[in-house]
């Protein structure tokens, strides 16, 4: 994977969410996000999405310059997953549904491909026993893998994920976070929202820390956690692993 900001900023009324962003990574699978709550990780999460359009700067992802125009932006969020805190599967349907659906819709599988790629899927990941519940039957770590696993199926050049464990008590978060490892020794290009500091020492390969929409380290993840630089750091890290 490789990404660039430019002098990324964005704005909701009076609150500055990012403020001139500037960042650049080479040749890694893994960026994982973190810092206090309202630092503007979701909003950078969401701008690389293509959720959400920046008020100025540029961004680049593998090369390619993020057009923020319809037919540009329909273009790229077809070729990134996204994974949701709150999951965001369509409740009236099955697990194989949820990712068959979208296979079908957007991307244009035929019904067949669709359904042979996602019980593919829902095997890899040991969901296949749960592929015809609907999400009210699944528990909370079930629902978040299943939600993983449509946004693999589109084969995507990224996944990213919004604080994917948020929800989740332990033991449901270590399965989700179990899988998320998974795709990442397989070599998935992942970006990671998250409050989980012992997975971000484990998972990223560089790591961000993002407060007041700025960020304001950025680097290897052992020199981030074992030497940050800044106060703002060094303050956030004391507390989220006091315990």
């Amino acid at each position: 994977m490789k990404l660039r900001l430019s002098n990324v900023s964005k704005r909701f009324g009076a609150h500055q969410a990012l403020d001139d962003v500037s960042l650049e990574v080479q040749d890694i699978h893994s960026l994982v996000l973190i810092g206090p709550s309202g630092g503007g990780k979701t909003t950078l999460l969401r701008i690389l999405a293509g959720l959400e359009t920046p008020d100025s700067g540029e961004v680049e992802l593998n090369g390619e310059r993020i057009q923020y125009e319809q037919d540009s932006l329909l273009r790229h969020r077809r070729s990134v997953g996204m994974v949701f805190q709150a999951f965001n599967l369509f409740p009236h349907l099955t697990a194989l549904k949820n990712i068959t659906l979208p296979l079908e819709k957007v991307h244009g599988f035929s019904a067949p491909a669709a359904r042979d790629s996602a019980i593919g899927l829902l095997k890899r990941f040991q969901l296949d026993g749960h592929a015809l519940k609907k999400p009210a039957a699944l528990s909370g770590g079930q629902r978040q893998r299943v939600a993983i696993a449509r946004a693999v199926a589109i084969k995507p050049k990224v996944v990213l994920f919004d604080e994917p464990t948020s929800a989740l008590d332990p033991e449901m978060t270590s399965e989700v976070l179990d899988m998320i490892e998974q795709l990442h020794e397989q070599g998935t290009d992942l970006i990671l929202v998250t409050h989980e500091m012992g997975f971000a020492r484990v998972a990223a390969d560089r790591v961000a820390f993002l407060a007041g929409g700025r960020v304001l380290e950025f680097g290897e993840t052992s020199s981030i956690f074992e030497k940050p630089r800044t106060g703002e750091c060094k303050r956030f890290l004391g507390t989220v692993l006091k315990y």
